[in-house]
């Protein structure tokens, strides 16, 4: 017989709708049914949920440290187990660990361990981001230009054969270092494609798209911007429909009237989703820490390399989703969106993630009021309590 957990008197947001006062059954570690609070299955375990709120799982697609390890400086089990740790502190049930531009022998452990990490089934490991090294230095970021290059066929299919063992792979690279068949190669072996990190044209963007790009990398930053007779990167990324673009909303990386403007112009179907681009201080005391030899300084809600350019984000994603109903104006609802549904969409698993109904993975965060996280659960199990 399938043991059931019932948590009662919650107000449950599944996705689309709240349900007051409800019950969200739960059965092998998935969604069994979002029920009214006198329809609790006989024998089900309970556990009280007044007064607080059951959302989605929020669902990182760019996380490049947290609890004190980054990615690039840790490429292993054990920093990929911390890191999601220290996301789900913060309502994250499910994330890419996320590797900046580095040297082939990083990235090939960065891969062993992902793929170690989906054999070990580590609470919230999604799959993995390769943002990088296939970028462009003119609009290079904090990633360093000695370690950027162009995609060579070892590199093409080193990547193709990592998406063989894991759930979900993201790359990001720019037009002026992978070609159009390179592009429609990973998309063909269910690489997801983001440009990012690149100066190209909208011709070249949406060329890149049709060879099977689906989406932007933190929109508006390290891309060619907006112009009335060139429309660049973020017009690519707001006009072409089916592209969907990570948006970073720590009030640092993008102005929120530039955000309200985006979400306003952008087409569908494709989503703005959020992101965090968190860096290791998540969770941490941290002030500064280490990428590819250079030293990142932390202040004021900011991350920066010593001449001021900004090096990731120092934000959660509980954090975002509060910008953006507060800074931004957008309802709370939509917010959740594009911290779950939107980011579940943009990976091709709106089946598994994103909602809290029936067949779902019941992956969750339990809030409060204010969008403070009480609880996470993942796959029916709590692994994080305050």
């Amino acid at each position: 017989m399938t043991a059931l957990t019932a948590l009662t008197g919650a107000r449950i947001f599944d996705g689309d709708l709240w349900h007051e006062n409800s019950t969200l059954v739960i059965a092998d570690g998935k969604v069994a049914a979002v029920a009214p609070l006198r329809e609790v299955p006989a024998g089900a375990r309970t556990v009280p949920m007044d007064g607080l709120s059951l959302v989605p799982g929020f669902i990182d697609l760019q996380v490049n440290g947290g609890g004190g390890v980054l990615l690039n400086e840790r490429p292993d089990l054990e920093g990929i187990r911390t890191i999601c740790a220290a996301h789900a502190r913060f309502g994250t049930t499910a994330l890419l660990p996320t590797l900046i531009t580095d040297n082939v022998e990083v990235t090939t452990e960065t891969i062993a361990a992902g793929l170690a990490a989906q054999q070990a089934q580590v609470p919230g490991f999604l799959g993995l981001h390769l943002e990088g090294p296939h970028l462009s230095v003119a609009r290079k970021g904090a990633h360093d230009p000695r370690l950027i290059r162009p995609m060579e066929e070892a590199d093409l299919a080193r990547t193709v054969e990592a998406r063989k063992g894991l759930d979900a792979l993201l790359m990001t690279l720019a037009p002026e270092n992978a070609g159009n068949e390179q592009i429609a190669a990973l998309h063909a072996a269910g690489v997801t494609v983001s440009l990012g990190h690149s100066d190209c044209t909208y011709r070249t963007a949406a060329a890149a798209v049709s060879a099977g790009a689906s989406m932007m990398t933190h929109l508006f930053n390290a891309m060619s911007p907006l112009g009335h007779r060139e429309p660049a990167m973020v017009g690519a990324a707001l006009d072409l429909g089916h592209v969907n673009a990570g948006l970073i909303a720590d009030g640092f990386h993008v102005d929120p009237a530039s955000i309200g403007v985006a979400l306003r112009a952008k087409r569908g179907p494709g989503r703005i989703f959020l992101v965090t681009d968190a860096m290791s201080t998540i969770g941490t005391d941290m002030a500064s820490f280490f990428l590819n030899g250079r030293e990142i300084f932390r202040e004021g809600g900011r991350l920066t390399l010593a001449d001021g350019t900004l090096a990731g984000a120092d934000i959660d994603m509980a954090s975002c989703i509060r910008f953006m109903r507060d800074h931004v104006g957008l309802n709370l609802e939509e917010a959740l969106r594009m911290a779950s549904l939107y980011p579940a969409e943009a990976i091709g698993m709106t089946g598994r993630k994103g909602r809290l109904t029936h067949g779902h993975d019941a992956d969750f965060a339990v809030i409060d009021g204010d969008v403070n996280v009480v609880s996470t659960w993942i796959a029916g199990t709590p692994v994080f309590a305050s």
